[in-house]
């Protein structure tokens, strides 16, 4: 059974969405099978992939609403291993249209459940609310990775993140665990930021990971090239912290606990290094030249 992870924090401007984008990029580099789920209307996950805005495409809106099933949704990507489900802007109607529903907190759930066994990592883009979307998405998660910023307005929303997480256990999925907190765009050279640092692991403790994401100008521009960092520039500093942040979450799981099947026999996932796994990126592109963003307008 794969391990889904959300990528929740209803503070927007955190990193979510390059949060999201990268580890996936970086669970797939590591030579696994990894799912990207784009859960919010927004739809930056999908179009930081390199897909267009497509209504007709089947996305995360009709998961929800019961009108197409998750293999219908999957699109591949630049990474041979990463698999996309999209979203578009018509998702923030399944917010209305679900109030009513049956079950409607369990959409997301009963949805992917036949993907699980297929996927080592499931990752969940979360929207910047604690909307029924956000819920969809915790309620089907094993674990929630929080992004935040090493500022104090960041710590501010942190309490109501974790007052949901502990509603959502007590109620809807007894298992969900927090995956760890980890700082985005941090700059290490300041004093503000390693008190928030210090704060977070007093609080946290050994949920808070131990690798952190800089600020860095590639991680910013890749979105615009409809890539992941790690596509775009391997040996980025951005891209590089995705990696140990991928392999940080690989090593804190139970031996054994994540295996990938090779004609029909299981083996143990191994964590490659930094190194091994922008040499695998570099070998796929060297392969053949990958489209132009406005020439990658993939299906199924």
């Amino acid at each position: 059974m794969g391990r889904v992870i959300a990528v929740a924090n209803q503070k927007g401007g955190v990193g979510k969405t390059t949060t999201a984008i990268n580890l996936a990029a970086s669970f797939a580099a590591a030579e696994v099978n990894t799912l990207l789920v784009d859960c919010d209307p927004q739809s930056n996950a999908t179009s930081g992939l390199g897909f267009v805005k497509d209504p007709d495409r089947v996305s995360s809106y009709h998961l929800l609403m019961g009108e197409a099933t998750a293999e219908e949704a999957l699109l591949t990507t630049e990474l041979e291993q990463l698999w996309l489900i999209p979203a578009h802007k018509n998702l923030i109607g399944a917010n209305i249209e679900l109030v009513d529903a049956e079950s409607r907190e369990f959409r997301m759930r009963e949805a992917l459940a036949p993907l699980r066994e297929r996927f080592q990592f499931i990752v969940l883009d979360c929207p910047p609310a604690l909307d029924l979307l956000t819920l969809n998405a915790l309620v089907a998660a094993d674990a929630v990775l929080i992004p935040m910023q090493g500022e104090y307005f960041a710590l501010e929303g942190i309490s109501e993140l974790l007052d949901t997480i502990e509603r959502i256990r007590a109620a809807l999925n007894p298992e969900l665990a927090v995956e760890g907190v980890v700082l985005t765009m941090f700059d290490e050279r300041t004093n503000l930021a390693q008190q928030v640092k210090t704060e977070l692991k007093n609080f946290f403790g050994d949920k808070l990971c131990t690798t952190t994401i800089p600020r860095n100008i590639r991680l910013a521009e890749a979105p615009s090239h409809g890539k992941a960092a790690l596509v775009y520039d391997p040996r980025s500093k951005g891209a590089e912290s995705y990696i140990k942040l991928a392999k940080e979450i690989i090593e804190r799981q139970a031996p054994g606990s994540l295996q990938s099947s090779v004609h029909g026999v299981e083996i143990g996932i191994e964590t490659p290094t930094t190194e091994e796994a922008i040499a695998t990126v570099e070998r796929s592109e060297s392969v053949e030249e990958m489209p132009a963003k406005d020439e990658m307008d993939k299906t199924a």
